[in-house]
């Protein structure tokens, strides 16, 4: 554990640092990463001992509530703003609220200003769902040399622009493993193998949540089966409800021991009383 400073300047401790994770390159040990959504999902990834976090903006407070010595990144999507004043400002706004790292897709003058200015930019490279158009849809990375190539050259343009991270995600594995150690870039290997500093996956993955009609891709390893819990969950709620409706309908709910009466004697005095109301006795 490193004490440290965040970005606004409030001492506060962190389990890995930027130096920390640049540090791991040829060390030969991995870390874990993975992207709780919820509290829930971040307590349970805090007790399970996940290394790294990366989440949505608006949880990074939650982070630090919940999980406040965690490294933990936050980002933006390709089209959530349109110009790079926007972007630098949301940046700024994460980074003031605990973050430690902030991803964009956005161009290398973006990367670069922020990084200019001491953000530790996380960036991706690979497949990015986000740019699937581009390339025919959802498919591996670098299984030829010519497009291995591109990937070793994308992520030394990033390396230039002071880039700190990217997401690596469905590279061959031995396009990975062999850029690795010819980079200063953390690489956060997502379906490219061991070859990655820190190993990602999506909690929702991990866990084993996505339905059997599901269309997954191949690095989506359960390692339990939640799934079936949310089905049973479901299928309990809509028994329960099921059966509230139909008691409802046939007038047996509610029970007697489900309301309230009124204390004895005192049904008597109110009809009476009520039977002889009228307004001008108010």
């Amino acid at each position: 554990m490193k004490r440290i400073y965040d970005f606004s300047r409030n001492p506060a401790w962190r389990n890995y640092t930027v130096a920390d994770l640049r540090a791991l390159k040829g060390s030969g040990r991995k870390l874990s990463m993975a992207n709780p959504a919820s509290n829930d999902e971040l307590r349970a990834c805090v007790e399970a001992g996940i290394d790294l976090f990366v989440v949505g903006a608006e949880q990074i407070e939650d982070v630090r509530r919940i999980a406040p010595t965690h490294f933990a990144g936050v980002g933006s999507t390709w089209a959530q703003f349109g110009s790079e004043d926007e972007i630098v400002a949301h940046a700024y706004e994460a980074m003031r609220k605990g973050a430690d790292m902030y991803y964009t897709l956005r161009s290398y003058r973006v990367m670069e200003r922020m990084a200019r200015d001491g953000i530790p930019v996380q960036s991706h490279i690979g497949l990015i769902p986000t740019f699937s158009h581009h390339c025919g849809g959802l498919r591996g990375w670098g299984r030829t040399a010519g497009e291995a190539i591109k990937v070793w050259e994308t992520l030394k343009r990033m390396e230039d622009a002071g880039v700190f991270a990217v997401e690596a995600e469905c590279i061959a594995e031995e396009v990975l493993d062999a850029v690795n150690d010819r980079t200063t870039v953390v690489t956060f290997s997502l379906g490219s193998g061991m070859a990655g500093d820190a190993i990602f996956s999506f909690v929702a993955d991990v866990c084993g949540e996505a339905s059997e009609e599901e269309n997954l891709p191949r690095h989506a390893r359960a390692f339990g089966n939640v799934g079936a819990l949310h089905k049973r969950i479901h299928e309990e709620r809509v028994a329960a409800l099921g059966q509230f409706h139909r008691e409802v309908a046939d007038g047996s709910f509610p029970y007697a021991e489900t309301s309230i009466g009124m204390h004895p004697g005192e049904k008597e005095k109110f009809l009476d009383a009520l039977e002889g109301w009228s307004p001008t006795h108010r």
